[in-house]
C-alpha cells in the first residue's frame, strides 16, 4: 500500500498541522509590518520564507519517515495483540473472504491437530462450516459444530481491512474495501450436556387407552374375565415400572401416566414394544386386546403436555388404535399401527352420527357436499348418498365435481339422464365458492379429512358449518373447525358408512336405483370387488343397497375398461421394477391420456398378484404433479410410508402427491423411505 494512500487522524493529525499553521500566522505578520515600516517588513518576510521552508521540509519531506515511525509503533502494537490472541484460550483462527486459514492461535491449533503452517480451507477441517455459512452479506453467522466429541458454537465476523489498518487511530486507508474473517470457538460442550440433562429430567404425560375392551371381554368366559383384565394391567404396569413412571388407572379402559422424558426417549427406541406385548396376552380370549398411546412432550408445562396426550391420544383413536402417538410442540411420531383396525359390531356412534347430521341439515338452507381431488368412485357415491339425505329434507344442494374421469362418467351419465336429477346439482370449483359466498351454506366433506387434499379448500373457510364423513386414517393435518366429525377407520368406504347413516337418519328416506348404484359401486372400487377391507358391516351395507334397488350386474358393466385403459395397465403391469425383491414399482406411460391416476391405481392392485410382492408403488405425472399410489396385502402399512412423502391413506391402501419433482426423483425418494424404514426396523 503506498503512502498517497494513508492519512493520518486524530491527534497525530492536529500535531502534524502546526507548522502548517504557523506559516500562514507569520506571513500575516510579515504583512502588517510593512503598514508599520519597510525595512521591518522585509525582515519579517525573509523570516516568514525561511521559516516556510523549514516548515515544508518538516511537514513534506520527512512525511514518510514520520509514517515509517508510526506504522512500526503500531506494528509493535500490533504484535502485543497478536501474542495476546495467541495465549487466548479460546480458539480462534482468521480466514480470507473464500473460507482460506490464514493465521490460527494456539488453542485452535490443539484443538484441530495441525500445525501453524497450515493453510488449507476451514471446510476441510470443520465440514459444518460450508462456504454458504461465511458471512457474507451478513456481518456475523454462527454455526453449531463437533470436534472430538465436543461441542462448539462458532461465530464468524466480517473484519475490514480498513478496519485493521485504522486500529492504531492514526492512520486511515482510502478506497480499501477486502476484508478478513476472524473465527472464534466457544465451548458448549459442558453447556449443551446440562441443557439435555434438564430435557430429560422434564415430566412428560402420556394416556393409555385399552381399544376394544368391550368386544375383547365378550369372548372371554365370564369367570376368567377378571383374570384377563388383571393380565393386561398388570403388563401395563410391569412395562412402565422399568422406566420408573407413575401409572394411574383412570377407568376400567383408561390409564395416566407420568414419567422422564428420557425415560420416553428409550421406549421410542425400542418402538412401544407394550403394543405386541398386550396384543399376545391371552387367557381364552378370542380377539387380542389392542392398546391406544398418546404422550404429550417439549410443552413448557405440565398441563400443556396433557393437553398434547389428548390430542396425541385423539389422533391414535383416529387412525384406528393399535398404536402409539408422541406429540411436541413441532412434531408428530408415529409407532405401531401394522395391523388393521378390527371393525366394531356394534353401531350405536353410527346411529348417534346420523342423528346429529340430520340436525344439522335440517337447520340449513344449503347443502354443499365435496370430495378430494380428481373425485373417485366412492368419492362420488358416497356424495350422492348424502345428497338423498338432504333432498329427503327439501334442501337445496349442490355437489363439487370439478373434474369429470372415466371413473365418474359413467356414473354421472347414468344421474344425469335419468330424468329424475338435475344436471344443475353438479358444481364446479368456482360455481361452489358463488354459491357459498351468496348463501349459509353447510359443507359436507366425503371420503378425505385433510384440507389441502380437498377439491376446494377455500369452501373450508366459506362454510361455518362443516360435516366430515371419512373412512381415511387421521394425520397431523386434519379440518380442525368440524360441527361434526365421523371418521371410522375400520369402514371399508366412504360409501359404507353414507349406507350406514342412511338407515338411521330418517324412515323417510328412499334410495333410488341409480343412486343405489353409486354407492354400491363406491363399496365395490375401493375394496377391490369386496376382497380387501371387507367386515361384517360391510356386506349389511352392501344388502341395504340392493333391498333399494342396487343391480350388481349393471354395475358391472358399467366399470369395464376399454381397450385402451386394459392395454395401458398391462403395459404398467410388464414394465414393473422389483427393489429388495419385495416392493413392485412402475411408471404409468404418457400415452395415458384419460384418468392416468385410476389407471395407475388400479395397476398398483394388479401388481400384488405377483408372489413375493409385499407393497406396490405406482408413479403418475398428472397436471405437473406425481401421484403415487400405493397398495399392500397385510404386513406392510403403505399409510405411514406415504405420510413420510407427506400423503396418507389406510394401512393397504394409500397415496401422495408430490409438487415440483420429476418422477425419477418420486422414485428415488421413496427409495430412500423404504429403506431407512428397513434399517430403522419399521418394515418388519
Amino acid at each position: 500500500m503506498s503512502s498517497s494512500n494513508i492519512r493520518f487522524k486524530g491527534q497525530i493529525r492536529t500535531y502534524i498541522m502546526w507548522p502548517v499553521w504557523m506559516t500562514i500566522l507569520v506571513g500575516v505578520f510579515a504583512l502588517v509590518m510593512y503598514f508599520v515600516n519597510i525595512r521591518a517588513g522585509v525582515a519579517a518576510t525573509v523570516f516568514a520564507v525561511i521559516y516556510a521552508g523549514v516548515a515544508y521540509f518538516l511537514y513534506f519531506h520527512n512525511r514518510n519517515r514520520v509514517v515509517k515511525d508510526l506504522i512500526s509503533f503500531a506494528t509493535q502494537y500490533g504484535q502485543v495483540q497478536k501474542q495476546l490472541l495467541r495465549d487466548l484460550e479460546i480458539p480462534y483462527a482468521l480466514l480470507d473472504e473464500s473460507g482460506k486459514v490464514i493465521w490460527t492461535n494456539d488453542a485452535f491449533e490443539q484443538i484441530m491437530n495441525i500445525t501453524r503452517k497450515y493453510s488449507k480451507s476451514i471446510t476441510n477441517l470443520i465440514p459444518e462450516i460450508t462456504k454458504e455459512k461465511l458471512p457474507g452479506m451478513e456481518h456475523e453467522t454462527e454455526s453449531e459444530i463437533t470436534v472430538d466429541g465436543h461441542d462448539f458454537r462458532a461465530s464468524m465476523n466480517k473484519v475490514s481491512m480498513e478496519a485493521l489498518m485504522d486500529a492504531p487511530d492514526m492512520v486511515e486507508t482510502v478506497d480499501y474495501d477486502s476484508y478478513l474473517i476472524a473465527l472464534y470457538m466457544f465451548d458448549v460442550t459442558e453447556v449443551n450436556s446440562l441443557a439435555r440433562q434438564i430435557e430429560e429430567q422434564k415430566t412428560v404425560c402420556g394416556l393409555i387407552y385399552m381399544d376394544n375392551y368391550d368386544e375383547a371381554l365378550e369372548s372371554v368366559d365370564e369367570a376368567r374375565r377378571s383374570l384377563v383384565v388383571a393380565l393386561i394391567d398388570r403388563q401395563i404396569n410391569k412395562y412402565f415400572s422399568k422406566v420408573d413412571a407413575i401409572v394411574k388407572k383412570m377407568e376400567k379402559d383408561k390409564f395416566l401416566v407420568l414419567m422422564k422424558r428420557k425415560e420416553l426417549d428409550s421406549m421410542i427406541e425400542k418402538r412401544f414394544t407394550i403394543l405386541e406385548e398386550v396384543k399376545n396376552a391371552n387367557i381364552g380370549n378370542e380377539l387380542s386386546f389392542t392398546l391406544s398411546i398418546g404422550f404429550g412432550a417439549g410443552a413448557a408445562s405440565l398441563m400443556q403436555n396433557y393437553e398434547y396426550a389428548r390430542t396425541a391420544i385423539d389422533l391414535a383413536l383416529g387412525r384406528g388404535g393399535d398404536q402409539a402417538i408422541i406429540k411436541t410442540d413441532d412434531e408428530i411420531s408415529y409407532f405401531g399401527g401394522k395391523r388393521e383396525v378390527t371393525a366394531k359390531n356394534t353401531r350405536v356412534k353410527a346411529r348417534v352420527k346420523a342423528h346429529a347430521l340430520r340436525e344439522i341439515i335440517e337447520t340449513s338452507d344449503h347443502i354443499v357436499i365435496m370430495g378430494h381431488k380428481i373425485l373417485d368412485v366412492d368419492a362420488f357415491g358416497s356424495s350422492i348418498g348424502i345428497y338423498r339425505v338432504a333432498r329427503t329434507f327439501n334442501k337445496k344442494v349442490s355437489i363439487v365435481v370439478d373434474e369429470v374421469t372415466t371413473s365418474i362418467r359413467p356414473m354421472l351419465e347414468m344421474m344425469t339422464h335419468d330424468g329424475a336429477h338435475d344436471e344443475s346439482i353438479f358444481v364446479s370449483k368456482e360455481g361452489a365458492i358463488d354459491i357459498a359466498s351468496s348463501n349459509e351454506c353447510t359443507l359436507v366433506v366425503v371420503d378425505v379429512n385433510k384440507p389441502s387434499f380437498t377439491g376446494c379448500p377455500d369452501l373450508l373457510e366459506l362454510c361455518n358449518t362443516i360435516v366430515v364423513l371419512d373412512h381415511h386414517r387421521q394425520g397431523a393435518e386434519k379440518i380442525e373447525k368440524a360441527t361434526l366429525s365421523y371418521i371410522e377407520p375400520y369402514a371399508s368406504s366412504a360409501s359404507e358408512m353414507v349406507s350406514e347413516v342412511l338407515q338411521y337418519i330418517s324412515d323417510n328416506v328412499k334410495l333410488l336405483a341409480d343412486e343405489a348404484d353409486c354407492l354400491y359401486a363406491g363399496m365395490m372400487i375401493d375394496t377391490n370387488n369386496f376382497m380387501t377391507k371387507t367386515g361384517v358391516r360391510t356386506f349389511e351395507a352392501a344388502a341395504y343397497l340392493r333391498r333399494n334397488g342396487a343391480d350388481v350386474t349393471r354395475v358391472r358393466k358399467m366399470f369395464r375398461d376399454d381397450v385402451g385403459a386394459y392395454k395401458a395397465r398391462a403395459e404398467i403391469v410388464s414394465n414393473a421394477e422389483i427393489i429388495d425383491k419385495a416392493f413392485a414399482m412402475a411408471v404409468t406411460p404418457d400415452t395415458v391420456v384419460d384418468s392416468p391416476t385410476i389407471i395407475g391405481a388400479e395397476a398398483a392392485n394388479e401388481l400384488l398378484n405377483i408372489n413375493g410382492i409385499r407393497a406396490s408403488f405406482v408413479f403418475t405425472m398428472h397436471q405437473g404433479e406425481v401421484y403415487i399410489s400405493a397398495r399392500s396385502i397385510d404386513d406392510v402399512n403403505v399409510q405411514v410410508i406415504m405420510e413420510k412423502l407427506g400423503g396418507g391413506g389406510h394401512m393397504n391402501v394409500a397415496g401422495a402427491q408430490l409438487k415440483d419433482v420429476s418422477l425419477e426423483e418420486a422414485k428415488k425418494s421413496l427409495i430412500r423411505v423404504l429403506r431407512e424404514m428397513r434399517d430403522k426396523g419399521e418394515l418388519e
